[in-house]
């Protein structure tokens, strides 16, 4: 009788003398007296078998209905809350992280230096322009070897080849060399972008902690 189905009313001092009457009536059936027994202590009482027990009682002795339900309410019980899944507790704690460290850094942006790490050929665009860039270099290197060889060794052929091998040979060590020094300053910023990086997740995991 916790949570009785139905129409439900608060019992009333009247309708627990109905139900101590009931319980001790002859006229009634055995189910009706044990029913009228049982609800004379509950405080929320089911209207149906109210009702019942009422219309099998005498007339004459019974109480009318308007002084039975005098000072007496309905109870109204609250829905049963509902529970949420797995998955959308999973879902929503991921949406609140999410909203935690978008949070962290509209508070840190004025101090956390912003990223602006370049991979080296992150496009064909990159690709294509070093690579004119190296045909270029190694072509003028060629030209130039080529040049100066006919020019210190009075237009002969083969040494004028060689000359321009020469030329390219030094335009690519020239363009490795470049290379190499670019590829450690990108890997120098990353290397401190990372490490700005792990402070703010340190930091920022002290601040979820202190909260």
């Amino acid at each position: 009788m916790a949570n009785p189905a139905g129409l439900v009313i608060a019992s009333t001092e009247a309708i627990r003398s109905f139900f101590s009457k009931a319980s001790n009536d002859p006229q009634l059936s055995d189910q009706l007296r044990q029913s009228a027994a049982d609800l004379i202590w509950v405080s929320n009482v089911p209207y149906a078998p109210l009702r019942a027990i009422w219309m099998a009682s005498d007339p004459s002795t019974r109480p009318d209905l308007i002084r039975l339900f005098s000072g007496t309410h309905f109870v109204f019980n609250s829905p049963k809350p509902r529970e949420k899944s797995e998955e959308l507790k999973e879902r929503l704690k991921k949406l609140e992280d999410l909203a935690e460290r978008k949070t962290y850094k509209e508070l840190v942006k004025d101090i956390t230096p912003t990223k602006d790490v370049n991979e080296p050929f992150s496009s064909y665009k990159d690709q294509i322009g070093f690579g004119l860039h190296v045909a270029l270099t190694m072509f003028t290197g060629y030209l130039v070897g080529y040049a100066a060889f006919r020019a210190l060794f009075n237009h002969n052929p083969a040494m004028n080849a060689a000359g321009g091998v020469l030329g390219l040979v030094g335009g690519m060590l020239v363009e490795t060399f470049l290379f190499i020094i670019r590829s450690s300053n990108l890997d120098s910023d990353k290397t401190r972008s990372s490490k700005q990086e792990v402070r703010s997740s340190f930091a920022y995991s002290k601040l979820k902690k202190n909260q």
